[in-house]
């Protein structure tokens, strides 16, 4: 009879937990979107990447309208960078790195200072990039495979590492599950959530960094993506506070 009702007990206590597990699942999913600014609110937004964000993947002077830019815009003044140094991080407070191409010594060294005097910054780091393109290896304009690291993040107490194995992955971006292809692992002295996003307090600024970059690409991934770009907007409206 005791093992009879411990079983039953065990039963009870599986349902309440996937029960529960589905609610919060849910909850995640289904967090309201963020709400767009009247134009005259949007603050500047800078933005580096090698990402079609702006521009198509062939090149071309029209933009790429994007779905990650066009949400961008909804909240944002976007003002483009080509580089991370002083006189281009003069436009604003709040950066998004979004799978940057590689920075001279001498721009991350502005980078870092302009961080620890009050800067934020959103930096989407991919160690293993699924983003299609259709340019040949070796074009300069084509998206580096990785995040092209040269000391930024170990000089931010981070680690980066590739999935063990490529793919599919769900993972939770601040309060909302989204759905991405082959996201890394961090880790570090930052706080770190779930070995996916890390929150450093760097001097007077803040740094967040996300291992994955592929999140954006939501022409493209399977099922719905409308968490992605919430959760994007989200992040940017933390730093912002």
């Amino acid at each position: 009879m005791r093992r009879h009702s411990a079983r039953v007990a065990l039963a009870i206590a599986a349902v309440f937990m996937t029960v529960g597990l589905a609610t919060w699942a849910l909850a995640v999913r289904e967090r309201p979107g963020i709400a767009p600014r009247p134009e005259a609110q949007r603050p500047a937004l800078m933005l580096l990447t090698t990402l079609p964000l702006v521009f198509p993947d062939e090149f071309s002077l029209q933009g790429g309208g994007s779905k990650a830019l066009t949400a961008l815009e909804t909240r944002y003044r976007v003002v483009a960078i080509s580089t991370t140094d002083a006189g281009s991080l003069g436009h604003g407070r709040l950066l998004l790195l979004a799978h940057p191409p590689a920075q001279p010594a001498e721009a991350l060294v502005d980078l870092d200072r302009w961080v620890r005097d009050g800067g934020r910054v959103l930096l989407l780091a991919d160690p293993r990039l699924d983003w299609p393109s259709s340019r040949p290896l070796g074009d300069k304009f084509r998206p580096p495979p990785a995040f092209a690291d040269t000391g930024l993040l170990a000089h931010w107490g981070l680690q980066l590492e590739p999935p063990d194995e490529p793919g599919p992955a769900q993972r939770q971006l601040g309060e909302r599950l989204i759905r991405t292809a082959s996201p890394g692992t961090l880790s570090g002295s930052c706080r770190v959530v779930s070995g996916f996003v890390a929150h450093c307090s760097i001097g007077k600024g803040e740094a967040t960094v996300v291992a994955d970059a592929d999140f954006l690409n939501v022409e493209q991934l399977d099922g719905a993506t409308n968490s992605n770009l919430n959760g994007l907007l989200a992040e940017l409206a933390t730093l912002e506070r």
